[in-house]
């Protein structure tokens, strides 16, 4: 009875754990052909189209939260500038169909879709459509000499449509590894509150 207890309590805390957080896995390409000196000053600097953007703001707070666990540190007179671009779109798309096994004898089982012969779904309505979210996240760092020193992109295809949360996973992810990150496109997770 004991163990039994025991094992009761870790799949509850084990479920519990698991339903806290979400993964955001993170396509990340990251570029450093010149060193960043740690606790660097940096400012913003914004394309024409970003100017009057008032998701810019909100983009470059999160970025400004970001940098700062790498060490960077804000300030508008500074030489080093950082520009940072979002792009986010969503689809909805119907879910797949299953697998039909037999004529109106066996089961359909998939991607949104259980039912048993020809009864119609055990699950109604978890066919329906589904909003996917695709987001890229992009950082440039460039000196007083206006040469790029860092650049890094991370991408994320979910269905997460909290976009504040997302794009700051994504910042996060884009700094990983900064200021020497590893060469190459990598996947990198970040685990977030849900």
């Amino acid at each position: 009875m004991k163990y039994a207890q025991a094992a009761i309590l870790t799949i509850a805390f084990t479920l519990t754990g698991c339903a806290s957080t979400r993964l955001v896995d993170a396509q990340v390409n990251s570029f450093a052909p010149q060193p960043v000196a740690t606790g660097a000053s940096y400012r913003f600097e914004r394309l024409p189209s970003q100017q009057h953007n008032p998701d810019q703001d909100q983009l470059e707070q999160l970025a400004q939260q970001a940098l700062a666990k790498v060490g960077l540190k804000f300030s508008p007179a500074a030489a080093l500038s950082v520009q940072v671009t979002a792009v986010q779109r969503q689809e909805s798309n119907p879910r797949q169909n299953g697998v039909n096994i037999g004529v109106g004898l066996g089961w359909v089982f998939g991607n949104g879709a259980v039912s048993i012969g020809n009864r119609g779904a055990l699950f109604p309505g978890l066919d329906a459509q589904q909003t996917n979210y695709w987001r890229q996240v992009s950082l440039v760092m460039r000196n007083a000499q206006q040469t790029v020193v860092f650049e890094s992109h991370a991408t994320h295809d979910g269905i997460w449509s909290d976009h504040a949360t997302v794009l700051a996973a994504l910042l996060d992810a884009a700094l990983q590894g900064f200021p020497n990150p590893p060469e190459g496109v990598r996947r990198v997770n970040i685990d977030i509150p849900r």
